[in-house]
């Protein structure tokens, strides 16, 4: 297989997006099947015990992602916003407005400690250091251009825990003609260029891509002068609940249980993106002050928290991250706070975070328009840096539980931070609760703050080249 399909097959499988020839996924082994079922108890169990902590007695039920499902999410604009306003980013917490940078850089803080108490949770202060060695280097071709590929391994200092072990996966391929290139740094698992693809599951086959469609991404930026990595995140801290007495929230709790103002693991990966960056800066062949973030879904979650609470990232690719990325979690469309704070999703954010999902008792539960920030905020953390917006249609699979409307009118909202920091925002005069979203394939790609959402479906394949000529090419 050419080397251009293996990132691509990586990505396919870890993001789900895969072809079942029997309509279906293929049965699993008695072993896997255990393994499951083992993971399912201990997730129900962890997800149990954070509402023993915090009091909740019981949790509201969230829609199902089956638009067929008599419990379907909302996919109705009339039915979208039981709310009227939202958190205003330019304004202190005692009600202060924010007028100029000094102002803005307190209230920057002001919002960090937000972000981090009611929803994304805490990184401990001790957590230990990471060490990268590594372990193997070829000198290859992507897209017909030389490259220098090679492979890393963050090893954590495990010593309180030696039972715990984490070693980060980081992936870097760079270009050979030009140094140093900017980089990005993608939340995905893959091989290096050159390696087989990992092997199908029994009765999956992968899409074919379309005829003349755009190759990879990281075909696109080689060309264009950049670099790319693969940083695992699961390698940092697993995705399930199951997890966390393992991976670096485990290793730091020396394998207890979370406590309520704690990370989980949308916060998690970013700071194993964080510590992927401290390694790349002390690379001479990578100019560190040009580092992008890039994730899709859940990863595009964790893509836009890593920008909001690192600003060593100049740049941010954000695609189709629903709840709890960039969409207003206010608005009843789509995928909803209840089904964050689900068992399935919950570990992505600090165990408080499930007291906005709680139906009982009065005195603990919360609803959404409590939340003292949104999705605008996050965007509003990022400003004065590039941020690009990207997301699919649901005729093509990029699902109304994503709300792209949602995370359109956040980016709306999100404005007059970018402006107040003499950054350009996407233009649009109109409120976010009115301003109409623009066509499918029409990008606002004039400014620090930029939109487009593409003809295709859950992934951001058909804006590479839009992001590559908006964060300008380095030929």
């Amino acid at each position: 297989m050419p080397c251009r399909a293996v990132p691509l097959v990586a990505s396919l499988l870890l993001g789900g997006l895969w072809l079942h020839a029997q309509g279906g996924p293929p049965p699993l082994s008695p072993a896997a099947a255990a393994a499951r079922a083992a993971q399912a108890r201990e997730t129900a169990e962890d997800h149990a015990d954070m509402q023993r902590q915090l009091g909740i007695l019981s949790m509201r039920p969230g829609p199902s992602g089956n638009p067929a499902a008599p419990d379907a999410a909302n996919s109705d604009e009339a039915k979208a916003m039981p709310f009227t306003d939202l958190p205003d980013p330019l304004r202190m917490q005692d009600g202060t407005p924010v007028t100029t940078r000094r102002a803005w850089a307190r209230r920057r803080a002001e919002l960090l400690e937000v972000v981090a108490g009611e929803v994304y949770g805490h990184v401990p202060r001790d957590v230990p250091a990471v060490t990268w060695h590594e372990v193997r280097r070829v000198s290859t071709r992507v897209g017909g251009r030389e490259v220098r590929a090679r492979e890393f391994v963050g090893r954590v200092d495990h010593r309180r825990a030696p039972a715990i072990t984490v070693e980060i996966s980081l992936l870097v391929v760079t270009p050979v003609a030009a140094t140093p290139v900017p980089l990005v740094i993608m939340f995905r698992g893959g091989g290096l260029p050159g390696d087989p693809p990992p092997p199908l599951p029994p009765g999956v086959r992968l899409p074919t891509p379309p005829p003349g469609g755009d190759p990879p991404g990281t075909e696109q930026l080689i060309a264009a002068g950049w670099g790319y990595a693969f940083l695992n995140p699961v390698t940092v801290q697993a995705d399930n609940g199951a997890g966390l007495t393992r991976g670096i929230i485990g290793l730091t709790n020396r394998g207890a249980r979370r406590r309520p103002e704690q990370w989980g693991a949308l916060r998690a990966w970013a700071w194993g993106a964080s510590r992927a960056l401290d390694h790349l800066s002390t690379d001479p062949t990578i100019d560190a002050t040009r580092v992008a973030i890039e994730g899709v879904s859940r990863y595009g979650k964790a893509a836009l928290v890593t920008m909001a609470v690192d600003t060593r990232f100049a740049y941010g690719l954000i695609a189709s991250s629903g709840a709890g990325g960039a969409k207003l979690m206010r608005r009843r469309f789509g995928e909803v706070i209840e089904n964050l704070t689900g068992s399935g999703e919950y570990h992505w954010f600090a165990g408080r975070y499930l007291r906005y999902g709680a139906a009982t008792p009065r005195r603990v539960a919360r609803t959404p328009v409590d939340l003292p920030m949104d999705g605008h905020t996050l965007l509003a953390l990022c400003a004065p840096r590039r941020v690009f917006l990207s997301h699919g249609v649901p005729e093509q699979g990029d699902a109304h539980w994503i709300d792209q409307r949602g995370a359109w009118m956040a980016a709306v909202a999100a404005q007059p931070v970018f402006r107040l920091l003499g950054a350009r925002d996407l233009g649009v005069t109109e409120s976010w609760r009115t301003a109409p979203m623009p066509p499918v394939n029409t990008g606002l790609l004039d400014g620090a703050l930029a939109w487009r959402q593409h003809d295709g479906g859950h992934t951001d394949q058909p804006n590479w080249r839009h992001f590559i000529a908006w964060a300008g090419t380095v030929r």
